[in-house]
């Protein structure tokens, strides 16, 4: 299985100081040219510029192809280019946050996990806690409904 991931989590995971669960839940992750442009712009915390700008060895970034696939309009180009990624890799799994990409990406049949899926999966497996993973998560300008957060923790 490839794991494709989208600027996001990744995003997110850096910031909460948790992006080494990756590799230990995957092995590798794939991203698309646009999500490491999209994690090297200047408005990108710089923790995160920090990071991709010495990306580790299991991050392998690749070019979505030459494939062109119908996409609502409102999706940015890193939600394309991993959409379009993981649908070319028919047994993937994609790492998305956003409400309209994860929508999308459904369509075309691909299996995802958001960033509170994967530190549940991490909870799981020992590798964090809940609880303080997501207490961090709070403090950056991720945004989850209260009662999804709620049940994500309740899960556990």
């Amino acid at each position: 299985m490839i794991v494709v991931a989208d600027t996001s989590p990744l995003n997110y995971l850096v910031l909460i100081e948790h992006i080494d669960v990756l590799p230990k839940l995957y092995g590798s992750v794939v991203i698309p040219i646009a999500v490491r442009e999209e994690l090297l712009v200047p408005l990108a915390p710089q923790p995160v510029r920090r990071w991709i700008e010495s990306a580790p060895d299991w991050l392998e970034v690749r070019d979505s192809g030459a494939i062109t696939l119908s996409f609502d309009p409102k999706l940015d180009a890193g939600e394309r280019e991993a959409i379009t990624l993981a649908h070319v890799h028919r047994d993937s799994l994609l790492l998305i946050d956003e409400a309209l990409g994860r929508q999308e990406a459904r369509h075309f049949g691909i299996e995802i996990i958001g960033t509170l899926g994967i530190l549940r999966y991490a909870h799981l497996r020992g590798l964090l806690d809940l609880n303080e993973a997501v207490k961090s998560l709070q403090t950056t300008t991720f945004q989850a409904s209260p009662s999804l957060i709620k049940s994500v923790l309740a899960s556990v």
